[in-house]
């Protein structure tokens, strides 16, 4: 078990050491420095041993210029050290702050490219909680690290050699303290490290039950059910409580064994060193005596600061694991080998032999179907829930991947070009409308990343939007407010039309657009839809039948496939599953 946790961990290590590369000179200075800081300290043991054997031969021998010698010495070094610790305090740090930098680019830009089936499962709470506060560890973690390992490797080593040229033998009996040890503190050491782990996750999950709560704030007021998210809240609260109390009982473990063995070098040093000075054995001298409690002093000091670092040390241990976690996720969805770019796009549509089903789910959603689509085409998708209306037109853009088929654009297999070029050539409005906290101009603006200000207002127009922007009191600097708050869902709807008009893709997948607006909201939407479809391959998902009417081939998709094509006065005109779907819609 130990074996795989320490390959874990060194594996963990190699994936983060290239993070590195870019800094490896402020790296290697910050080490020096350490090192300078670490032979400053050690200095100050031996200066005493000089002048306390001086003092203890013949008081003669404690010269005024001998003091003053090892004043000015150990004064110029306290400048050096002052220096290199500034550096390591300062430069160090930023380092750090640098390194966490990097790797939350990394860990957002891979997190775009995971398809829709992984957050299809994810907590978004979760997933914030890895990219912030998981990584805030990972910067203290990054500079200490090497500088506390290499001051510790440096003090042990020196004073081991500097102490065996005193007495090799009160040396050995003081360093065969460490081995026992390194061992317990390492059993306390894995406890602590899977501590750590589950209160990350947890973490994680508090996140995301408080999002859950904060982005539902209206929805729980009209309930009035804030003792029920209060309640639910205060579980996963205890339940972080008990986790932190766990981990806290292991490192108060982890740190009075420290002090033990602490305890145990210092009474070996004293009571077997004043042994020595007593029956005058192995050359000890009141000198070297007062130089050992010093170095044992300075190597235990180093000692407890690794213990004061372990904690750190795991919290970035885990923030480092938490991160990988998520790096060796492969997107679902990604560019083939050889992809092109699509080109220009006409808009012609193939679906041949397509099946597909959820990676959760082994029932296909969508089996063997054939369909094709002439540029400029508007197909309307009706049926009851469930036939695969939202899942056909997902497939287009590549949201999911296929099981089996394959769909052509222009003749070209959608899985052979690049997935920017596809997307880009595909508009989407769908029921559920989002927009970005800022303003309305970023939100139309967001259809093309270098639009005019005169690209802007012309989309808004072609939605039919201009009018409601203007009469908003700061017009197209308005702050739309969280996912657009402030806003009704006609003038969210129309905003998203203008995005889309600005993208201007000849290819357009209008998901259930108009079904959550109200009469008046609805007919100003569809008037922008029908603006915008215009001249487009279209794909118009509704419920409301009416919205339709007018489409060039209205498909039924029911879970048996295509149950019935047509226009909408044939389609009526049969009595078929569509005629009764219309009658019922007209009754209401």
């Amino acid at each position: 078990m130990s074996a795989e946790k320490k390959t874990s961990k060194m594996s963990l290590l190699k994936r983060f050491l290239p993070y590195y590369k870019k800094y490896k000179w402020i790296l290697l200075l910050d080490l020096f420095c350490a090192a300078l800081t670490t032979l400053c300290e050690l200095v100050l043991p031996m200066l005493v041993r000089e002048i306390t054997g001086a003092a203890s031969a013949t008081p003669m021998a404690l010269t005024l210029e001998l003091i003053l010698r090892c004043g000015i010495l150990y004064l110029v070094l306290r400048v050096i050290d002052t220096t290199a610790n500034y550096y390591m305090a300062s430069i160090g740090h930023i380092m750090g702050t640098r390194l966490e930098t990097d790797m939350r680019r990394d860990l957002f830009g891979h997190l775009q490219k995971l398809s829709f089936s992984y957050y299809d499962n994810a907590k978004v709470g979760t997933l914030m909680s890895r990219i912030t506060s998981d990584l805030f560890d990972v910067t203290e973690f990054a500079h200490h690290c090497p500088e506390e390992f290499f001051i510790a490797g440096i003090k042990i080593v020196c004073s081991f050699v500097l102490l065996c040229s005193i007495n090799i033998w009160l040396t050995l009996i003081v360093f065969a303290v460490i081995p026992p040890m390194i061992l317990v503190l390492g059993f306390f050491n894995s406890r602590v490290k899977s501590g750590f782990r589950e209160s990350r996750k947890q973490v994680g999950e508090l996140n995301s039950q408080i999002e859950d709560s904060l982005l539902g704030i209206r929805v729980v007021k009209s309930f009035a059910n804030e003792a029920v998210e209060e309640e639910k809240f205060e579980g996963g609260n205890l339940k972080f409580l008990k986790i932190k109390t766990k981990v806290y009982h292991i490192m108060a473990g982890f740190q009075a064994s420290t002090r033990l063995f602490e305890g145990i070098m210092y009474i070996i040093v004293v009571v077997v060193g004043a042994l020595f000075i007593m029956k005058g054995e192995n050359g000890i001298t009141v000198a070297d005596y007062m130089a050992y409690l010093m170095f044992v002093s300075t190597l235990l000091t180093s000692i407890r600061r690794i213990v004061e670092f372990a904690e750190q040390f795991q919290r970035g241990m885990t923030g480092i694991e938490r991160f990988c976690e998520i790096m060796d996720i492969e997107p679902e969805i990604a560019d083939a080998k050889n992809a092109e770019d699509i080109g220009e796009v006409k808009g012609d549509i193939e679906f041949s032999g397509v099946s597909f089903h959820y990676e959760s789910e082994s029932k296909n959603v969508i089996t063997s179907l054939d369909l094709s689509v002439k540029a400029g085409e508007s197909i309307a998708l009706v049926g009851p829930s469930g036939g695969g209306k939202t899942t056909l037109c997902s497939l287009i853009p590549r949201f999911y991947e296929l099981s089996e088929g394959k769909i052509l654009i222009d003749g070209k297999d959608i899985r052979e070009v690049t997935l920017s070029s596809l997307r880009s050539a595909i508009g989407v409005v769908a029921q559920d409308v989002y927009l970005f906290s800022g303003s309305i101009r970023e939100n139309i603006a967001y259809g093309k990343k270098d639009a005019t200000d005169e690209e802007i207002r012309e989309a808004a127009r072609l939605a039919g939007a201009d009018e409601f922007i203007e009469a908003l009191p700061d017009g197209y600097d308005t702050y739309v407010g969280e996912r657009g708050v402030k806003l009704s869902g006609g003038q969210k709807q129309r905003i998203s039309i203008a995005r889309v008009f600005l993208k201007n893709p000849p290819i357009l997948i209008l998901d259930e657009a108009t079904s959550a607006l109200d009469n008046e909201s609805e007919r100003l939407v569809q008037q922008s839809l029908e603006a915008l479809a215009k001249g487009r391959t279209t794909f118009t998902i509704a419920h409301r039948l009416t919205t339709v009417r007018n489409a060039d081939r209205i498909l039924v998709l029911t879970e048996d496939g295509i149950a019935e094509s047509g226009k909408h006065e044939e389609l009526v005109a049969k009595g078929g599953i569509y005629s009764e779907l219309y009658r019922m819609y007209s009754n209401m």
